[in-house]
């Protein structure tokens, strides 16, 4: 079900984490919870799932209900997007809230990015709510019901004939001819600001975490596409349990795996994954990473692991068809990874990864289920009736 790597880095060069200070992570829960549909995603624990994994405890952060838009790519859009109407309004950063940005006089304004789904999603939602337009390019084989979600939040909605990536590089010309704002969840040299904001959004997730968790978790399995909420929540924990920190395992597709690639081979930089990016993990479905999120990644992450659709699609299952007094947890495919992927740990034939990641009876796994049924047909096909099973 995956391939894992040992981190061969460890601190080898600067990186950002400075930038999630307490401070800064609180401003930017406070923003997101001055919208009036803002509540904290639930924490999941799963005793059972735990007991029968050997490990202390499993807890899924839910990102199903985030602001109704089944997924947490919104917290990195919404703020990026503040943080652009303060920046053209002479608003200041002090005290940013909804009912701020709504009193702006900010008009206009055409926000345009690239999505598999969801944070375009979050870009339109935002954009809508503040009065503002919204363009979003989506690559091909994107699922209907998720440019029919995007549409409905009165976006403008294109389907490329390109991969993700290239569809990144597409949406950036088309916004520099038209004039519009490219609210894009990765950097590239000379567009750095606007990612670093959306990877502050994602901090949220870690600040609630942090609140709802008794005891602070021992290992963090975190998805990456881009890289960026990977590192955004990396660096909001790691700044706030210091030495204490929890290991973090990065997770990635494949056929999209352009961090385990590198790390696999100890490279400065990473390599990019090109073709198709054909995967059931849409979100995952990157094959460059986000210049800012690396070095991060490479500095703090304990392992990086290549997880197959298999694995995914075992998750999904997991989750949702729970032993008994476990609660259920909807999660799609680029959500579902880390409960795949850990059962796989500890319950596949050879117990080296579990050593390796010292997962034991005394340890507490964090999981962030990123997303709900975002393709409701494809979740039927795998979790009713048994798509991508281990046996094919």
């Amino acid at each position: 079900m995956f391939e894992c790597t040992l981190n061969p880095y460890k601190g080898r060069r600067p990186d950002l984490c400075a930038e999630f200070s307490a401070g800064e992570v609180k401003a930017v829960q406070l923003y997101h919870s001055s919208f009036p549909q803002y509540e904290p995603t639930p924490l999941v624990s799963l005793p059972c799932l735990a007991d029968h994994l050997g490990v202390e405890a499993v807890h899924v952060k839910d990102e199903s209900a985030r602001f109704s838009l089944n997924a947490f790519k919104v917290l990195g859009a919404s703020y990026a997007i503040a943080r652009l109407l303060a920046e053209k309004t002479g608003l200041g950063l002090s005290g940013l809230d909804y009912e701020k940005l709504l009193r702006s006089g900010a008009d206009g304004l055409t926000f345009a990015t690239t999505t598999d789904g969801n944070h375009g999603r979050g870009v339109a939602w935002t954009a809508k709510l503040l009065g503002q337009k919204a363009v979003v390019n989506m690559p091909k084989g994107t699922v209907n019901q998720r440019v029919k979600a995007i549409e409905a939040l009165g976006a403008t909605v294109t389907v490329t004939d390109m991969n993700y990536d290239d569809t990144v590089r597409y949406t950036a010309q088309e916004a520099e001819k038209y004039g519009w704002i490219v609210v894009q969840d990765t950097a590239w040299p000379g567009y750095e600001k606007i990612p670093l904001w959306i990877m502050k959004g994602y901090a949220t997730m870690a600040a609630e975490s942090i609140e709802q968790m008794e005891k602070p978790p021992t290992h963090v399995f975190l998805q990456a596409g881009v890289g960026s909420m990977a590192a955004g929540v990396l660096a909001a924990l790691l700044e706030h349990y210091k030495e204490k920190a929890p290991r973090f395992i990065l997770m990635e597709a494949q056929q999209a795996d352009c961090f385990y690639r590198s790390a696999a081979q100890a490279l400065e930089e990473p390599l990019a994954a090109g073709g198709d990016l054909a995967t059931i993990m849409a979100g995952l479905a990157c094959g460059e990473a986000n210049i800012l999120a690396w070095p991060i990644l490479q500095n703090h992450c304990t392992a990086f692991l290549s997880a197959t659709d298999r694995a995914s699609a075992f998750g999904m299952r997991i989750l949702g068809s729970p032993l008994a007094g476990d609660r259920r947890v909807i999660s799609g495919e680029s959500g579902a990874v880390g409960a795949g992927v850990l059962y796989g740990i500890m319950r596949g034939q050879s117990g080296e990864w579990a050593k390796n990641l010292a997962l034991d009876r005394q340890s507490r796994v964090l999981l962030f289920s990123t997303e709900g049924a975002t393709d409701e047909e494809n979740y039927r096909k795998i979790v009713w009736e048994g798509k991508y099973s281990l046996e094919e």
